[in-house]
């Protein structure tokens, strides 16, 4: 049986094109570029179809509207930069996750999973990354040697909370098509769907081992693969937005509402972004997905779409943005909520300096819906007292530790 069961659709590049408010990195219509999309190769980049359509089986056209990003310019048209939400074929993850990557010199590449329980009173998130994004030890290198910089971050939730975030060399790691192992921390794709193995140890302010298992149940995949930028530099693959998550860490059992998705880039994140926000809500018609984000030189990139356990998705509209509780480091927090309703932080999940994600209850079309919720300040991220921060949060390996470059 193939694992990870996905919709019976044909797998094609999203369309790029250049976009009208000027910004980041523009390439001329029809010039844009996308991942490659070869198995077990490299991260790189390579001219995308530009046909402005999706195929569907058997020949046919789908509208492109179908699956645009949401929101209108003024001339009527979908998404004022015309990119819009394809059908993957990136990083030959067009029907399951691959991790047999190999990054090239300031890329990257993260898996994120992350789950609360059913009473909505714990919560975790995993991270798995090549070429960590958020490494001072990465920046400091040059970011020449991403699979240097491998890293784990775990973090749980809820009573007896715990974080670690650990970084090790290429030779700590193993790299197979369905299998990624860091250390002694691993996620495997299964036929139910993931299986990941924790053994970590954790940080102040609850220092000790972390160690268990966490399973996805994933009835399906989506298809869906957005380029966060024009030139396709950066790419979200929310592969599963609702699935089952069960958790046996130390002495916590539970299970819940479930989330996986991955992000692929061949530049860092701070020389294309200021700020984003990302929010997954589930309700009974299934999961919103909305990710807002603020890109270099006032340009923006919003995107909403529903996705239901079959893998199918569904655009739909964004209600306003709100703002909620702030957090103690003061990261602006706003999320989409109806006009008549104000979005409310449920349980506190993680407080930094440049990064927050919070358990969030909002409205979304006259629902009540709950789901994790993160902001992401990439302006703080670029300062090198953020940086130097993250060096006191990160722990790396006694053999990572002698690649370490340090600031000029």
């Amino acid at each position: 049986m193939e694992p990870l069961n996905t919709p019976k659709t044909r797998p094609i590049r999203p369309e790029l094109r250049s976009g009208t408010n000027g910004g980041e990195h523009h390439h001329a219509a029809g010039s844009g570029e996308g991942f490659s999309g070869e198995p077990g190769g490299n991260l790189r980049q390579e001219p995308p179809r530009h046909d402005g359509k999706l195929s569907a089986p058997g020949g046919t056209m789908q509208d492109p509207r179908a699956v645009s990003l949401w929101g209108r310019d003024s001339s009527g048209g979908w998404c004022s930069d015309g990119r819009t939400i394809g059908l993957s074929c990136s990083r030959g993850s067009s029907e399951r996750p691959r991790f047999d990557l190999k990054i090239d010199a300031n890329g990257y590449a993260w898996w994120y999973i992350d789950g609360f329980s059913d009473d909505q009173e714990r919560a975790v998130s995993v991270i798995m990354f090549i070429g960590s994004v958020f490494s001072p030890y990465y920046a400091w290198s040059g970011r020449r040697h991403p699979h240097e910089y491998c890293c784990v971050n775990v973090a749980t939730y809820g009573p007896g909370g715990q974080f670690t975030m650990t970084e090790r060399r290429q030779h700590e790691t193993k790299l197979h098509e369905d299998f990624l192992q860091i250390g002694r921390s691993s996620i495997k794709r299964t036929n139910q769907g993931l299986e990941i193995h924790i053994d970590e140890w954790a940080g102040l302010p609850r220092p000790g081992r972390v160690r268990g298992k966490i399973t996805l149940d994933i009835p399906a995949i989506t298809s869906v693969a957005i380029a966060l930028t024009n030139d396709g530099a950066h790419q979200w693959r929310p592969f599963a937005p609702r699935c089952r998550i069960q958790v046996e860490l130390n002495n916590a059992h539970w299970q819940g509402e479930g989330y996986f998705d991955a992000n692929f880039g061949t530049r860092m994140l701070e020389d294309d972004f200021d700020f984003w926000t990302w929010g997954r809500f589930a309700g009974s018609q299934g999961t919103y997905c909305i990710y807002d984000a603020k890109l270099c030189q006032n340009t923006e990139f919003n995107s909403a779409f529903l996705t239901k356990g079959d893998g199918q998705f569904s655009l739909v509209d964004a209600p306003e943005a709100k703002q909620f509780d702030p957090t103690f480091w003061r990261v602006p927090q706003e999320t989409r909520a109806d006009s008549d309703s104000q979005p409310k932080r449920i349980l506190p999940m993680l407080d930094a300096p440049f990064y927050s994600r919070n358990l969030v209850r909002t409205f979304l079309h006259g629902e009540q819906v709950v789901g994790v919720h993160e902001a992401l300040d990439l302006t703080r991220l670029r300062r090198n007292f953020v940086k130097t921060m993250l060096a006191m949060r990160i722990w790396r390996s006694p053999m990572a530790r002698a690649q370490v470059h340090q600031p000029n």
